[in-house]
């Protein structure tokens, strides 16, 4: 999966406001032709196509120190990889870290993940605004 890296594809997706959120983080989606629209222009990217799916990470210094925000970097990339193939072949993704994702087991953040795709794809015919459903820890909605 390749990388948001602009200010404005992140932007972009987070406007959209088609979001899923649970106890350690919220996933923003951004999905078909609205993606397409959000990629540079042909020989301008990483390998000048708009398919593909893209991510892209928010952890701010609320969830922890430089060491602690990296290590959640890592297990969302890690998460993001192993449930890819529920998410659309062409759409931009961004997970934002809540500060309890620190201190979040691997499994349960994996659970949330998983749910969280599953919902977000559940809602994506959705014509308008997709509202951001909570789920708690548990997977009961809240």
């Amino acid at each position: 999966m390749e990388r948001l890296k602009s200010h404005q594809e992140f932007t972009a997706v987070l406007r959209r406001r088609r979001r899923v959120s649970s106890r350690d983080l919220v996933i923003h989606l951004l999905t078909g032709d609205e993606a397409a629209g959000n990629r540079r222009a042909p020989g301008q990217g990483v390998h000048g196509s708009v398919a593909g799916r893209r991510m892209g990470l928010a952890v701010s210094k609320a969830v922890g120190n430089a060491v602690t925000r990296n290590r959640v970097k890592r297990r969302f990339r890690v998460l993001a990889a192993n449930h890819e193939d529920s998410l659309p072949a062409v759409c931009d993704l961004v997970m934002r870290a809540k500060p309890g994702a620190a201190r979040a087991t691997y499994r349960s953040l994996d659970e949330q993940v998983s749910r969280l795709f599953a919902d977000i794809m559940a809602k994506d015919g959705h014509s308008g605004p997709v509202d951001g459903r909570r789920i708690n820890g548990a997977g009961e909605q809240m």
